[in-house]
């Protein structure tokens, strides 16, 4: 059991990991800090924390596990608002949807104590942001994956697996990298896609004709679209490079489908869909998005 979790950031992620600890009985009292001051007094009202600090390193002082819940373009000035309170016996981590930017920011941030950071990405959310919606049972049979580093030190990789499996995770290790080009093709992407596509319809005359007439199909393509901007602002900006890889790869399909088209060719057209269909059916998604 830790004393005391220090949490950087009281919303839906960070607020649902303070509930599931406490749930799981890992933790004993957690102290939160929030860039808005109300968001703070909300969770302390909601039984998220207990604590509320007035700073992200008095949130840290004390604590022997911290996470990390920021926006991934604050990590850099939180790791350093922190640093001095850090110790080598601490676990800090993130849920951060990128890790190559993450790690960076960390290795800026925190320098010789960059050692106790294991960066983590917990495969869950919701649509809805906010304390309000934490959710102690969020991180349940999903996947979290973990990107240590060479500096990372190895008994806080091991508190750091023991934690996300105690609270039912299923645990991946890979590196940065490797994890954001992944998750440009599987997750980056496909949230831009689903945007655009909104914009695309919005921007029509009969947008409003059109929408009035969706179906289920629409609804679950266009679901992610209603994510936090904020949030993905920073995802799409911190993984540009990979996510413009895969724009691009999603482009030539595209126009090899207008190809097709434009052309006529309907045995063609039929087996490219055909390849699409075996492969979405032969798909088994091993956590929620």
């Amino acid at each position: 059991m830790f004393e005391q979790l220090g949490l950087i950031g009281c919303g839906l992620m960070g607020g649902s990991f303070a509930l599931a600890l406490k749930k799981a009985g890992l933790v004993k009292r957690v102290v939160g800090y929030s860039k808005s001051p109300t968001t703070t007094e909300r969770a302390r009202l909601l039984g998220v924390i207990d604590v509320e600090a007035p700073s992200a390193l008095l949130a840290v002082s004390g604590a022997d596990i911290v996470l990390v819940a920021v926006p991934v373009s604050a990590s850099e000035a939180t790791f350093k608002s922190i640093k001095h309170m850090v110790t080598p016996q601490m676990l800090i981590m993130d849920v951060g949807s990128t890790k190559g930017e993450v790690v960076r920011a960390a290795e800026r941030g925190l320098r010789e104590q960059i050692g106790s950071f294991v960066p983590a990405h917990p495969i869950a959310g919701k649509e809805m942001a906010g304390v309000e919606h934490a959710d102690a049972d969020l991180y349940q049979d999903k996947q979290v994956i973990l990107t240590p580093v060479e500096r990372t030190l190895q008994a806080q990789v091991r508190q750091a697996v023991e934690v996300w499996t105690a609270l039912g995770c299923k645990l991946v290790q890979m590196s940065p990298e490797s994890h954001d080009a992944a998750f440009a093709a599987v997750s980056h992407l496909p949230h831009l896609l689903s945007f655009a596509l909104m914009n695309a319809i919005i921007g029509q005359p009969g947008a409003k004709e059109f929408l009035a007439l969706a179906g289920p199909g629409f609804r679950d393509f266009s679901r992610i679209a209603a994510s936090d901007p904020k949030v993905w602002r920073d995802i799409f900006l911190t993984n540009k490079d990979e996510l413009l890889l895969q724009s691009r790869a999603f482009q030539a399909q595209l126009l090899a489908f207008e190809t097709l088209l434009l052309n006529g060719d309907a045995q063609a057209l039929e087996d490219q869909i055909a390849q699409a269909s075996a492969s979405r059916s032969q798909w088994r998604m091993n956590a929620c998005d």
